[in-house]
C-alpha cells in the first residue's frame, strides 16, 4: 500500500514554509546590507579622498554616506541576529519532524520488512542522513536562494550607474554561480552515495562491535574485528579525501575566476572613468560590489555540495519508508468482537518471499477463551513464523486466522492488536523508570493499576525496595536481574488487557527454579485470558492445557 501523500518528505518542509522563508529573506537582508555596505564604503573614500587631495573638504558632502553607512552597518547587524535567531529554531523544528516522520513511516515496516536491514545501517540513516536532510535550509536552499536574489540585485544596480559593468557582473554570476559549481559538481552524485554506503558500513561495524564486544572477547576475535573496523575508517577516508579534493578544486577555478573577473571589473570602471561615464567614486563603488559579490560566491560550491549530500541522504530514508508494509489494512475494516472470543486457524500454508519451500502448510489449531496451549517445535520449524501469523505482521499465503469467526486480514490491524498482548523472547527494558516501562502497556494506567500488575508478578517488594513507581531500571534492564527484566516484561504485556497472551520463549535463558516460578505466577496473573506459548523448554504441570509439536510445517 503506498503511503499518504500528506506524509511526504516534502511535506516536512512545506509545514515550515513560513519560517523558512523568513530565514531566507533575513539572510538576503544581511547578504545585501553587507554588499551595498562595502560597495558604499568603497565609493565613499574614494570621494572623501579625492575632496580632500583637491581642497574641497568644505564643499564634501559627508553627512548623507555616513548616514547611508551606519544604517547599512546596522540593517546587517539586526538582520544577521535574527536570520541566526529564526534559521536555527526552523532547523531545530525540522530536525525533530524529521525524526517523528521516518519513525511514523518505518515502524509499521518493523519487523517484518525491517528484519532485513542491519540495526546499524538503521541507525547511520537515523542520525546522518537525517542530518544531512535537515541542514539543507542553512547549508544549501537558504545561501543558494539568498545569493541568486543579491546578484540580481547587484547586477540591477550596476546596470543604473554603467551597463558595461553590468554586463561583466552578469557574466561573472553565471560562470563563478552556475558554471564553476556545475563543474564541480558534475558526476559527484554516484560518489556521494558511495560514501554515504561507506559511512553507514562504519557506524554498522562499530554498532556492532560495541553490541557484542563480550562474544568478540570471549571469541578472541577482538583484533579481527578491529582490523575490519579500521579497513572501514580507512575507505571512508578515502572517499572523504577525494570529496576535499573536489572542493578544493572548485575553489581554486572560483579564485581563478574571481581574479580574472576582478582584474576585468577594474578595468571597465577605470575605462568608464576615462570616458567621464562615470565619476570616481561610483568607478570605486563598482570595484569595491564585484568585491563583496566574489566574497559572497565563494560559498556557492559548498552550497552545491551540502545540496547534494542532502539529496543523497533524502533518496536513502525514502527508500526504507517507501517500502509497502507486511500487511495492508481493507478497504471497510470489519469489527472484531469486544469480549474474548475464539481464535482458530485454518489450513494455514505460509512461505518466505522468494522461497520455494513452503514452512507452514495446513496448519489447524483453536484456542476457546481461557485456554492455554503450548507449541514446540526444532529450530526452523517455523514456531517464529506461527506467532508472526497470529500477531498478523505477515498474511498467510493459504488458509485463514480467525477471531470470533472473523477473518483478521478484514480488521484494522490496530484492532486486532488490542485483542493480543506479545510478549517476545528478548523483550527489552527500556532506560527510564518503572513507571515508563509499564505504561507502554497502558499509557492512562494509574499508579494503582502499575502496583497491583506488580504484585501479580512479584516485582511489588523489589520495586518498594529500590524507591517505587519513578525507580530508574537502566538500559536493557543493567540494573536487574534476568527474572527481573523478563517479569517487568511480562507485567507491561499484563498491562494491556488483550484477552490472548502470546509469549515467545518467556523462560530462555532462566535457571529451572526461576523459569517455573515466573510460569507459575503468570498463569495465577492471567485470570481468564488466553495463552498461546511457544517454548523448547519442558513445562511444570498445570502451566497449560494442551502441548503441540510443530513439525513438517503442521501441528501434531
Amino acid at each position: 500500500m503506498s503511503p499518504p501523500r500528506e506524509d511526504a518528505l516534502k511535506q516536512v518542509f512545506t509545514r515550515h514554509r513560513g519560517r523558512l522563508l523568513l530565514t531566507v529573506l533575513l539572510l538576503w537582508i544581511t547578504m545585501l546590507a553587507g554588499t551595498a555596505l562595502l560597495g558604499l564604503s568603497g565609493g565613499f573614500l574614494t570621494a572623501a579622498a579625492l575632496a580632500g587631495a583637491a581642497g574641497l573638504g568644505s564643499g564634501f558632502n559627508f553627512f548623507s554616506p555616513s548616514a547611508g553607512i551606519r544604517g547599512l552597518t546596522m540593517a546587517r547587524i539586526v538582520s544577521r541576529y535574527f536570520e541566526k535567531l529564526v534559521g536555527h529554531d526552523v532547523t531545530l523544528r525540522i530536525a525533530r519532524d524529521l525524526r517523528v516522520w521516518f519513525f511514523r513511516r518505518a515502524l509499521p515496516l518493523a519487523p517484518a520488512k525491517l528484519a532485513g536491514i542491519r540495526t546499524g545501517e538503521l541507525l547511520a540513516r537515523l542520525m546522518s542522513d537525517i542530518s544531512d536532510v535537515d541542514g539543507l535550509l542553512v547549508r544549501a536552499i537558504g545561501p543558494l536562494l539568498a545569493l541568486g536574489g543579491v546578484s540580481l540585485v547587484a547586477v540591477g544596480s550596476a546596470a543604473l550607474i554603467y551597463p558595461p559593468a553590468a554586463l561583466l557582473l552578469a557574466v561573472l554570476a553565471l560562470v563563478i554561480g552556475v558554471g564553476v559549481p556545475w563543474l564541480t559538481v558534475r558526476g559527484a552524485g554516484n560518489q556521494e552515495r558511495d560514501r554515504a554506503l561507506h559511512r553507514a558500513q562504519l557506524r554498522t561495524q562499530a554498532f556492532e562491535g560495541l553490541e557484542g564486544a563480550a562474544d568478540l572477547t570471549a571469541l578472541q576475535a577482538r583484533e579481527h574485528w578491529n582490523l575490519r573496523l579500521l579497513v572501514a575508517a580507512k575507505q571512508l577516508r578515502s572517499r572523504d579525501r577525494r570529496r576535499r579534493w573536489r572542493l578544493v578544486g572548485g575553489n581554486a577555478l572560483h579564485g581563478l575566476c574571481a581574479s580574472v573577473g576582478l582584474v576585468g571589473m577594474l578595468w571597465v570602471a577605470l575605462r568608464g572613468f576615462e570616458r567621464g561615464a562615470i565619476d570616481a567614486a561610483l568607478s570605486a563603488a563598482l570595484v569595491f560590489l564585484t568585491v563583496a559579490l566574489l566574497e559572497l560566491w565563494a560559498g556557492i560550491g559548498l552550497a552545491w555540495q551540502s545540496w547534494l549530500s542532502g539529496r543523497v541522504a533524502a533518496i536513502r530514508l525514502q527508500s526504507i519508508v517507501d517500502q509497502s508494509p507486511g500487511v495492508a489494512d481493507a478497504a471497510m475494516p470489519v469489527t472484531l468482537p469486544v469480549q474474548p472470543a475464539t481464535l482458530q486457524l485454518e489450513q494455514v500454508d505460509f512461505r518466505w518471499p522468494g522461497q520455494g519451500r513452503a514452512l507452514l502448510e495446513g496448519v489447524q489449531l483453536t484456542l476457546q477463551p481461557g485456554e492455554r496451549i503450548a507449541i514446540r517445535g526444532d529450530s526452523g520449524s517455523g514456531k517464529t513464523t506461527l506467532s508472526s501469523l497470529l500477531l498478523r505482521l505477515w498474511d498467510p499465503d493459504g488458509g485463514r486466522v480467525l477471531y470470533g469467526g472473523q477473518d483478521i486480514r478484514n480488521a484494522a490491524q490496530d484492532a486486532w492488536h488490542r485483542r493480543i498482548a506479545w510478549l517476545p523472547q528478548h523483550a527489552p527494558v527500556f532506560a527510564g523508570s518503572i513507571a515508563d516501562n509499564l505504561r507502554l502497556g497502558d499509557a492512562n494506567a494509574s499508579d494503582e493499576q502499575l502496583w497491583q500488575v506488580l504484585a501479580e508478578v512479584r516485582l511489588q517488594g523489589w520495586a518498594e525496595r529500590i524507591g517505587g513507581l519513578q525507580a530508574w531500571v537502566g538500559e536493557n534492564g543493567a540494573t536487574m536481574s534476568a527474572g527481573q527484566a523478563r517479569r517487568l516484561a511480562l507485567a507491561r504485556a499484563l498491562l494491556r488487557g488483550a484477552p490472548i497472551l502470546l509469549l515467545d520463549e518467556p523462560t530462555e535463558g532462566l535457571d529451572v527454579d526461576t523459569a517455573h516460578a515466573l510460569l507459575h505466577d503468570m498463569v495465577a496473573a492471567l485470570g481468564g485470558r488466553s495463552l498461546v506459548m511457544i517454548t523448547h523448554d519442558e513445562l511444570p504441570d498445570g502451566i497449560v492445557h494442551r502441548s503441540y509439536r510443530l513439525h513438517d510445517g503442521a501441528l501434531r
